[in-house]
């Protein structure tokens, strides 16, 4: 067994709408001279370490964690689990 530190990204897919990101970039970015910033989407980043066999199970364990805890939405989110630089 291994402790393995996995990055998870959730964030919209490029068709749905994102108040939060557009919010952002016109009542911050915009109003304070950043009118170069053309588009801003946002989105959760969690940082999970997890004990398990590989670096494989590690990854399909978050997986399965996410999906089963709907930390995010399928429909609606598109969900990335990479290996954290630790």
């Amino acid at each position: 067994m291994g402790v393995y530190v996995l990055e998870v990204i959730v964030e919209n897919k490029p068709a749905a709408k994102d108040p939060e990101g557009e919010t952002i970039m016109k009542e911050l970015m915009h109003r304070n001279g950043f009118e170069t910033v053309k588009k801003v989407r946002t989105g959760k980043y969690l940082r999970i370490e997890v004990e398990a066999e590989s670096k494989e199970k590690a990854r399909e364990l978050v997986f399965r964690m996410c999906n089963d805890l709907r930390i995010f939405n399928p429909v609606i989110h598109i969900c990335s689990i990479r290996e954290a630089d630790r």
